[in-house]
């Protein structure tokens, strides 16, 4: 078969790889321009194009779909079909048209839950304990064509979207490579979608990460793995005019990026009725950094990092900044 392959970013990467080495034929890998990235914001390949040029496949990088010089060269091609893994564009009806048995899509749920951009980070951020991966039928309507076949996965109460990302990359190239050849002999043909039942998952944006300290501690903790790698989950530390004047303008600005936290467990001698302030700083020694969260919980900060400083562990970080019990985190900085 002759496949037009369309991703972008890594989740994409192993559909791709196993596309290659099979008995199919990946004619031309679609894939979003090169882009400024880093700190030198220097123009950079995508994650896929560099995985296609390895394998002398040809790559297409259109700034519009729709422009006809592209559909002309995929035309040119005659695919068979179309796969699509986390491209990062709608396709319009002259691409869906164009490979003779049409394009199917990996999208990383349990469709029709989280249909959209982000499904890995909104069933982490909901608590969810379980997600998937699901073969679909791609039509004009996002994420909402039939159903041609579903894997699931658990979601480890420590799992991140990098965690999640990985393991449904892998487990969605193996679903797809056990129905291509259905698929084209016309032996899938789907299952729609109980619209009524769909929820969305929107893009996010660097907003997502601020911590709402008056949340609980399990939806705060969700946040923090939910938000990694990016946008990442975030605060900031409310001192006296004293303190901001003196020895803590090293913090510059008091924002603290959270990379690793743990639902607090309260000691034998602990009560949970201390609990009442959130954001408020309830145990800051060793490796205990223990913050106060809605309902009468509290988090376990293990890894943070000041603004413009490395990641560093609760106990490192503890020796060299002055954070005591009593001061509070918020959700605004300091004036």
């Amino acid at each position: 078969m002759k496949i037009a392959f369309f991703g972008t970013p890594a989740f994409a990467i192993p559909s791709l790889s196993k596309l290659i080495a099979s008995s199919h034929r990946v004619v031309a890998v679609v894939t979003q321009p090169d882009r400024p990235r880093g700190r030198s914001q220097q123009r950079a390949p995508s994650d896929v194009k560099t995985v296609a040029v390895t394998h002398h496949v040809p790559v297409l990088t259109p700034e519009r779909l729709d422009d006809s010089e592209f559909l002309k060269a995929l035309q040119r091609l005659k695919p068979d079909l179309g796969v699509v893994a986390a491209y990062g564009r709608l396709l319009p009806a002259e691409v869906l048209t164009l490979p003779a048995h049409g394009l199917v899509n990996l999208h990383a749920s349990l469709l029709p839950a989280y249909r959209g951009a982000s499904p890995i980070q909104h069933a982490i951020l909901n608590g969810n304990e379980l997600t998937g991966i699901t073969l679909m039928r791609v039509v004009n309507e996002l994420d909402a064509g039939p159903i041609l076949a579903q894997a699931q996965h658990p979601i480890g109460p420590t799992d991140t979207t990098v965690d999640l990302e990985r393991a449904l990359a892998h487990l969605g190239a193996s679903l797809l490579l056990r129905h291509v050849e259905p698929l084209i002999a016309g032996r899938l043909t789907g299952k729609p979608q109980d619209d009524a039942a769909a929820t969305y998952a929107p893009r996010l944006t660097k907003a997502n990460g601020q911590i709402d300290w008056h949340m609980r501690a399990g939806s705060i903790h969700n946040q923090v793995r939910a938000m990694h790698p990016w946008p990442r989950t975030f605060t900031y530390l409310e001192r006296d005019a004293a303190e901001r004047s003196g020895a803590h303008e090293d913090t510059q600005g008091d924002r603290y990026t959270i990379h690793r936290t743990a639902v607090h467990v309260p000691g034998s001698q602990e009560s949970v009725h201390v609990f009442s302030e959130p954001g408020r700083i309830h145990e800051a020694r060793g490796d205990l950094l223990t913050v106060v969260a809605g309902g009468c919980t509290a988090l376990d900060i293990l890894e943070l990092q000041a603004s413009g400083r490395p990641v560093m562990q609760t106990r490192a970080f503890l020796a060299g900044h002055g954070i005591k019990p009593g001061m509070s985190f918020t959700s605004r900085t300091s004036p």
